[in-house]
């Protein structure tokens, strides 16, 4: 029995016994250790940048890139697999990127080894990047920048590592198609968690998020917040050895956190992105060669209700996606192989589109300042987290959701030095505003406070 299979029995039990209120067992935290192999070797193509440190590239074949990068955001350095297009090196071709995430216990190596990518990839003009998601293959980061940050483990900036820094670097390495329209994200188990919460918070980096077996629904069916409250504080706990909430807060205190996660809380996000579920019930397939282990049934009996929970989520807000329900199939290694194969063409049918920004945006988030599609809202409240939404956003003005006054600035969309009109319905704000030398505007905006309720302020612009 391998490894990552254990690691599922062992999360699932933990997370029975925290159902029913046993205490479960805590092993002892792991000592810090960097990875094998980080000693300083020629780095071939990749350069330190954005934060990142290239303590290794090892060249494995033709495509292969095995690095092994050191960040600040991160307590130890982490692995990176570079899967190259075949020809690479003799063209001066810009390609698409896929980043490639792996399930609980798992590693940047995983895709390769079991998953088959270097096959399904041969004849793709695609670049996969594939990251550590955890330390050591343990329980696995559930892709966040954690609340707590005094674990054992030290600082898990996960999110920031993965978006902020691995995301621009890898476009100033390679010849990438750089923007959304060239790059997708897709995942397995926790890692399709991670790709739709990625998404979701990051719209306007993927054109595609793909999740096989994922957990797209942790925080907002009441059955799925009891059930992930429970496999992600028995996953820290049993495997990662620290406290069950150290990656999201208290399940009840820091419920608006979980929700800022959760890929179903923030589906309208998602209205842009070409979303494609796969998932089964956890009752032996086509695929189980013999007798599958009872956490490859329950694990997948788990993921398969939340990803039918996001579905509900989507089909309320309006947004398309989808879905392939295999009906019969574990949580195993030969489906989610399947699943990529599956996912594969239509991606690069979607990349072939190089499909354009949409005309008119919105976005919704918990953080104070957020910045997408070119727009940033800074909420001017007191509390860290809290939502905030702009709706309907284009050239022509927007429609601010929020509880607090908010400083909006558009994209650089204006001559810079020009002065517009603006007009407010429910609220208020300066009735005449110049352009900034970027090309932006900056706009103070209030709404008519109500009580346990979140102001809505439409604001339209008109130039002078």
């Amino acid at each position: 029995m391998t490894r990552r299979l254990l690691a599922l029995l062992l999360s699932f039990a933990v997370a029975l016994a925290v159902l029913v209120g046993v205490q479960p067992f805590t092993p002892a935290p792991a000592i810090a250790s960097a990875p094998a192999g980080e000693s300083a070797t020629a780095t071939g193509p990749f350069r330190d940048g954005r934060g990142l440190q290239v303590l290794s590239a090892e060249r494995v074949g033709v495509r292969q890139w095995r690095l092994v990068l050191a960040t600040a955001e991160l307590a130890r350095p982490a692995h990176v697999v570079v899967l190259l297009p075949r020809g690479y090196q003799r063209t001066s071709r810009r390609y698409p990127v896929l980043h490639l995430l792996h399930g609980t216990s798992g590693g940047a190596d995983d895709w390769v080894e079991d998953g088959k990518v270097g096959a399904a990839t041969r004849e793709l003009p695609l670049i996969v990047v594939m990251p550590d998601g955890g330390y050591d293959d343990n329980g696995g980061s559930w892709w966040t920048d954690w609340v707590d940050q005094g674990t054992a483990l030290g600082a898990a900036n996960w999110e920031t590592f993965h978006i902020g820094q691995l995301v621009p670097w890898v476009d100033d390495n390679l010849r990438t198609l750089p923007g959304r329209r060239g790059r997708a994200i897709a995942g397995l188990s926790q890692g399709g968690f991670g790709a739709f919460s990625y998404a979701a918070r990051h719209p306007d980096l993927f054109v595609s998020a793909a999740s096989f077996s994922g957990a797209p629904d942790i925080a907002r069916n009441p059955l799925a917040r009891t059930a992930g409250s429970a496999v992600v504080g028995a996953i820290m706990t049993g495997l990662n050895g620290v406290q069950p909430f150290a990656a999201f807060g208290d399940p009840v205190a820091d419920a608006i956190i979980w929700q800022g996660h959760n890929p179903a809380d923030l589906v309208d996000n998602l209205a842009h992105t070409d979303l494609r579920l796969w998932t089964a019930r956890g009752t032996p397939g086509e695929l189980d060669e013999e007798l599958p282990d009872p956490g490859a049934v329950a694990v997948e009996a788990i993921t398969h209700l939340s990803t039918r929970f996001f579905a509900d989520a989507a089909d309320a807000a309006g947004v398309r996606y989808r879905l392939t329900d295999y009906v019969d199939g574990t949580h195993t290694w030969p489906y989610w192989t399947r699943s990529l194969r599956e996912y594969l063409p239509g991606l690069m049918r979607v990349l072939a589109e190089k499909r354009t920004r949409p005309g008119q945006v919105g976005y919704r988030s918990i953080e104070r300042v957020w910045e997408q599609w070119g727009w940033r809202v800074r909420s001017l409240r007191d509390a860290e987290h809290e939502w905030s939404a702009l709706r309907g956003a284009d050239r022509r003005g927007f429609t601010l959701v929020a509880g607090s006054e908010a400083v909006v600035t558009t994209p650089r969309w204006y001559q810079p030095g020009a002065r517009y009109q603006v007009a407010y319905r429910g609220g208020e704000g300066p009735a005449r505003v110049r352009v900034l030398p970027s090309g932006r505007l900056r706009l103070r905006v209030a709404g008519v406070q109500q009580p346990m309720r979140n102001s809505e302020v439409h604001v339209t612009l008109q130039r002078m």
